[in-house]
C-alpha cells in the first residue's frame, strides 16, 4: 500500500523550489560571494526538512549532472558542511529510509565529485545492503559499468560483488586505473584479478570473445602484451607470487629462452655453459618450458642434442617430435646422458685476440668473500686523491618481477682489483662493516669514482640492500664516463673518423663473427684500440663458486675505466672535449638530464673536428630527395618507437611484433622493396640478405625522435606539412574518409554510444564557446598555426552500412573510443576515418605537437601546405 505524501512535504518541497529560483539566480549572475552563502544557509535553517529540500533541487535541476563546478554540487557541499554545524537535523529511521531510496536515481547520474557528500547527508553506509547492491547491479545492466564500479568503491561493496565482473567491461575500456582502486584495499580480490588476466594470457584464449558480451566495447588494445605487462605490474604493486599467474610467467620464460637461443646462436655472445647454465635455471621443471626447450633446440641446432636434453629432463616419447623419439631410443643404451653440449665454433678458439686484455698480473685480482680480506686494502682505496673504476654485476632477470639484487661490486685501484662478493659481505655479520665502507667511498668528494652509467648501478645498489638506500643522492666525486662516451660519439658520427673506425671492425670481423660493439665497449674500442670482450656479462652471477672467466670480465670491466680515464686526460682535446675533463664531469651520478646538460656545454667542437666534419661532408653526396610516400620500410621490433614516429611523418611503415624473428624483416624488405631499419648485431646479418644500401643501422642510444631525423636525413627525405598524420597510426593505411561532426553525432547517436542528454550537453557547450570566443576574435597570435585537412574523399551513403555500422571495406566505424565531449568542441569540425581499420581520428593537441617537434624536418618544397592551411 502506498504512503501518501503529507501537506507539510508538498510545501517543504515548495519551499526548496523557491529557493533553487533564488540560488540560481545568484549563481548565474556569478556571485558567488558571501551573499549567496547566507541566502544558501538561510534556506536550509528555514526548510522543514532540508535533505528532502536538498533532493528536490536536484531533481528539479540538472546542471549537476555535467562535469566542473555546478550549483547543485555548491548546495550539496554547503549542506554537508552545514549538518556538521546543526547535527540535530539528521535523519533516522523509516524517514531516512525513504530518503535513501530517492538518493540512489540521483547517484547512478551524477559526478564523482558528488559521490560523497551525498553518501555522507544521507548515512548510506547505514543503508540496507542489499538495497545498495540492488542499486549498484541496476547501474551496471543499463551499461554504466564505470558509474557502478565508483558506486561500489564509494559504498565498499567490492567483497560483495564478483570482482570479474565488476572488471571486465573497465579492462575493455581501458580504465584500469579504476580497477586498481577497486581492488586496492583488499588482497583476496587482487589475487581474484591477477588470476583472471593470467586466463586471458592463455595463449588459445581470444579476448575479442570477451567484448561481444558487452554492446558497444571493443578490446582495442587488450591484446597479450599488454595484459601480460599489466600483470606483472601488479605483481609488483601488490607485492603477490607470481606463481598466482602461471600462464604470464610461462610466456615471459619462454620469451627468455628465444633470448638465449638467439644470444647463442644468431649472435653468438654467449659461451656454452654460461648458456646452458641459465637455460637450466629459467627451465626448472616446468614440464611445459621443458617440452618448448625441444622445440627450439630443434630449430636452432640438432636432433642428436634434443635428445640429449629431452633425456635430462625424463620427457615421455609422445610428447617429442618424430626425430628426437627416434634418437631417444639410442641414447637410452647409455647409463646416464651426458651433458648438452654444442660442438665448440672456431671462433671461440682465438677470439680473445681481438679484446682488451687485463694490463695487471692474475695474483693482482682479489675475490672477497670476507670483510677481514678487504679490511687491509680499506685505507689504499679510502686514500684521498685516489682514482677509483666501478662497476657492478648482477644476476640477469629476463624480464623477471623485481629490481635487481647486485652480487658483485668491483672496486678498480691502480694495479689492483677487488671483487666484492655481496652475497656473502651483505650477511648480518659483516653488513655494518661493508656499508660502512661503501658509504665512504661514495661520499668522499676527495675520492674520483669512475663509472659508466652510474645512476643505474646505483639504483640497483639501493634495492640489493637497504643501507644503500640514499647513495645517489649521498654520492660526491662521480666522473660517469657515459656522458664522455655520448660526446665521442657526437663527434665521431659528425667526422670522417667513423669510416676509419668502420674498417677498423671490417678488418676485426675478417678475423672471425663480431658483433657491432656498444656501450662501454664501444668506448674502450674508441679509447685504447680493442673493445672489451661481453660473453660473460649474463653469466648467473649468484652461481658460486665463480669461473675464471667471470672473474677476469668482471675485473677488466672495472679496470678499464682507469685506463680510459687516464688517456682521455693526457689529451683530451685529441678526442674533441674540454681540456679539464674531471672539472666538467666530476659530481653527482649523471642522469640523462645532466648528461644533456653537460654535452650542450661541450657543444662547439675543435677546429680539427672542424675539418674532419668538412671532409665528411664532401665525401658523400646525399641521395636524391624523396617524399614520405615514396619511402617505405620495415623497422625491427627493437624499434617500434622509431617506427611510431616515421608513421606520424607519413612514412610507410610496417613494425615486426615483439615475438618475430629478425629475419622475418629481410622477408617483408625482398617481397615488398622496403628498406630495413634494425641495430646492433641483426644488422650485420640483415644486410646480407638485402640489396646495398636497403638495410640501415640505427642508433641505439639516441632517441626515438632523433633515430627518426636521422633516417629522414639518412635517405634524403623531404617531409612537409601535408604528410604529418597523412597516414593511419594504427594500420598504416593512407586513405581516409571525412565525416561532419553533424555526421558523426547521428552516428553514435544511432550506435546508441550518444544518449540524448550527452548531446544536449555537447550542443550547450559548443553554442557557449562561440559565444565566449567569437571567429573575430583570432588575433592573440601573429604566427600561423597549421590545421589538420588531410587529402581525403567526404563519407558517402555507399561507404557506409548505417545498420551494422561497417565501412564497404568491411572494416567495422570504431566509434566507442570517440569521447561524447569531443562533439562539443566549437573549433572542431570534422572526424577522419581509416578505410582499412575503422579508427577515428579528429584533431587535437597531438597535431600541433608533431608539428612542432618535427619542425627542423618540415620541408618547404613547393605544395607542401596543399593540404594544410594556415589559419
Amino acid at each position: 500500500m502506498n504512503q501518501e505524501s503529507s501537506p507539510s512535504d508538498h510545501t517543504d518541497g515548495q519551499d526548496s523550489l523557491l529557493l533553487l529560483k533564488t540560488l540560481q539566480s545568484l549563481w548565474t549572475k556569478k556571485e558567488m560571494n558571501k551573499q549567496l552563502k547566507e541566502e544558501t544557509r538561510r534556506g536550509f535553517a528555514a526548510l522543514e526538512d532540508p535533505l528532502a529540500g536538498l533532493l528536490d533541487m536536484l531533481e528539479s535541476s540538472s546542471d549537476w549532472k555535467g562535469k566542473g563546478h555546478s550549483l547543485g554540487y555548491y548546495i550539496t557541499n554547503e549542506l554537508q558542511l552545514w549538518i556538521k554545524e546543526h547535527p540535530a537535523v539528521q535523519e533516522s529511521g523509516l524517514r531516512l529510509k525513504k530518503l535513501q531510496t530517492r538518493v540512489f536515481s540521483i547517484l547512478a547520474q551524477s559526478q564523482v565529485n558528488l559521490l560523497d557528500p551525498l553518501i555522507s547527508i544521507f548515512q548510506l553506509h547505514t543503508a540496507d545492503q542489499n538495497s545498495l547492491l540492488g542499486h549498484v547491479s541496476h547501474v551496471y545492466h543499463k551499461g554504466k559499468y564505470k558509474e557502478a564500479a565508483i558506486l561500489s568503491i564509494k559504498l565498499k561493496l567490492q567483497l560483495d560483488l564478483d570482482v570479474e565482473k565488476m572488471c571486465t567491461p573497465l579492462l575493455l575500456q581501458e580504465k584500469t586505473n579504476l580497477v586498481e582502486a577497486y581492488v586496492a584495499e583488499y588482497p583476496d580480490l587482487q589475487r581474484k584479478l591477477l588470476q583472471t588476466l593470467d586466463m586471458w594470457c592463455e595463449p588459445s584464449f581470444n579476448t575479442t570473445d570477451i567484448s561481444r558480451q558487452y554492446q558497444g566495447l571493443r578490446p582495442n588494445k587488450l591484446n597479450h602484451k599488454m595484459l601480460s605487462k599489466l600483470v606483472f605490474r601488479l605483481l609488483e604493486q601488490y607485492n603477490l607470487d607470481p606463481a598466482l599467474c602461471p600462464n604470464v610467467i610461462n610466456q615471459r620464460h619462454l620469451g627468455s629462452l628465444k633470448y638465449l637461443f638467439y644470444k647463442r646462436f644468431v649472435e653468438k655472445t654467449m659461451t656454452q655453459e654460461n648458456w646452458a647454465d641459465h637455460v637450466q635455471n629459467t627451465v626448472g621443471e616446468n614440464r611445459w618450458l621443458q617440452e618448448q626447450l625441444i622445440q627450439l633446440l630443434v630449430s636452432y641446432c640438432d636432433l642428436n642434442i634434443a635428445a640429449r636434453w629431452a633425456l635430462r629432463y625424463s620427457l615421455p616419447e609422445k610428447t617429442l617430435p618424430y626425430g628426437v623419439a627416434n634418437e631417444l631410443q639410442k641414447l637410452k643404451v647409455q647409463e646416464r646422458a651426458e651433458d648438452a653440449e654444442s660442438r665448440v665454433d672456431d671462433y671461440e678458439k682465438d677470439r680473445k685476440e681481438g679484446y682488451y686484455q687485463l694490463p695487471i698480473p692474475r695474483e693482482n685480482i682479489h675475490f672477497l668473500q670476507t670483510w677481514e680480506g678487504m679490511l687491509r686494502w680499506r685505507e689504499k682505496v679510502l686514500q684521498p686523491g685516489q682514482v677509483v673504476g666501478l662497476d657492478m654485476e648482477w644476476r640477469p632477470s629476463f624480464g623477471v618481477v623485481g629490481r635487481p639484487r647486485v652480487s658483485v661490486l668491483q672496486i678498480a685501484i691502480e694495479e689492483q682489483v677487488f671483487l666484492l662478493d655481496l652475497l656473502q659481505l651483505l650477511k648480518p655479520d659483516e653488513m655494518e662493516e661493508l656499508s660502512h665502507f661503501v658509504q665512504t667511498l661514495f661520499s668522499d668528494p676527495t675520492i674520483i669514482k669512475l663509472g659508466y652509467g652510474m645512476s643505474g648501478d646505483l639504483h640497483s645498489l639501493a634495492s640489493t640492500c637497504s643501507a644503500f638506500k640514499e647513495m645517489d643522492k649521498q654520492a660526491q666525486g662521480i666522473v660517469d664516463l657515459l656522458a664522455v662516451d655520448k660526446q665521442l660519439q657526437k663527434c665521431w658520427r659528425k667526422s670522417s673518423l667513423q669510416v676509419d673506425l668502420l674498417s677498423q671492425e671490417k678488418s676485426c670481423g675478417d678475423r672471425g663473427f663480431r658483433q657491432p660493439e656498444r656501450g662501454l665497449s664501444l668506448l674502450v674500442q674508441h679509447v685504447l684500440g680493442k673493445p672489451l670482450d661481453k660473453t660473460e656479462q649474463l653469466s648467473n652471477w649468484e652461481k658460486r663458486p665463480l669461473r675464471e672467466e667471470q672473474i677476469l670480465y668482471a675485473a677488466s670491466d672495472a679496470y678499464c675505466l682507469l685506463e680510459v680515464y687516464k688517456k682521455l686526460c693526457e689529451d683530451p682535446s685529441g678526442f674533441g672535449l674540454c681540456l679539464d675533463l674531471t672539472e666538467s664531469l666530476v659530481g653527482k651520478p649523471t642522469t640523462k638530464t645532466r648528461a644533456k646538460k653537460q654535452l650542450n656545454q661541450q657543444e662547439k667542437p675543435s677546429p680539427s673536428e672542424q675539418q674532419a666534419k668538412v671532409i665528411g661532408m664532401e665525401a658523400l653526396s646525399p641521395p636524391p630527395s624523396i617524399s614520405p610516400k615514396e619511402f617505405s620500410v620495415v623497422c625491427d621490433n627493437m624499434l617500434q618507437g622509431l617506427g611510431r614516429h616515421l608513421r606520424c611523418l607519413g612514412v610507410d611503415v610496417r613494425m615486426l611484433e615483439n615475438d618475430d624473428n629478425h629475419r622475418k624483416a629481410a622477408e617483408i624488405a625482398r617481397q615488398e622493396g622496403r628498406v630495413i631499419l634494425t641495430s646492433g648485431l641483426p644488422y650485420q646479418t640483415l644486410q646480407s640478405q638485402v640489396g646495398e644500401g636497403r638495410c640501415f643501422s640505427v642508433d641505439c642510444s639516441e632517441k626515438a625522435k632523433e633515430q627518426a631525423l636521422q633516417v629522414l636525413k639518412h635517405f634524403n627525405v623531404q617531409v612537409s606539412l601535408a604528410d604529418v598524420f597523412s597516414r593511419c597510426q594504427l594500420c598504416n593505411c593512407d586513405k581516409y574518409l571525412k565525416i561532419s561532426k553533424d555526421q558523426m553525432r547521428q552516428l553514435m547517436q544511432l550506435s546508441g554510444l550518444l544518449t540524448e542528454e550527452d548531446n544536449a550537453d555537447c550542443l550547450a557547450k559548443s553554442e557557449e564557446k562561440q559565444e565566449t570566443n567569437p571567429a573575430s576574435d583570432t588575433s592573440e597570435s601573429d604566427s600561423p598555426q597549421p590545421v589538420y585537412n588531410p587529402n581525403c574523399q567526404w563519407l558517402e551513403e555507399s561507404d557506409l552500412n548505417v545498420e551494422t555500422l561497417t565501412l564497404a571495406t568491411g572494416a567495422s566505424l570504431q566509434l566507442a573510443a570517440i569521447p561524447p565531449g569531443v562533439l562539443g568542441k566549437a573549433d572542431l569540425s570534422y572526424f577522419y576515418c581509416c578505410t582499412q581499420c575503422g579508427k577515428v581520428f579528429w584533431e587535437g593537441s597531438h597535431f600541433g605537437r608533431v608539428v612542432s617537434q618535427f619542425k627542423e624536418a618540415l620541408g618547404t618544397a613547393e605544395g607542401s601546405q596543399s593540404f594544410y592551411e594556415l589559419s
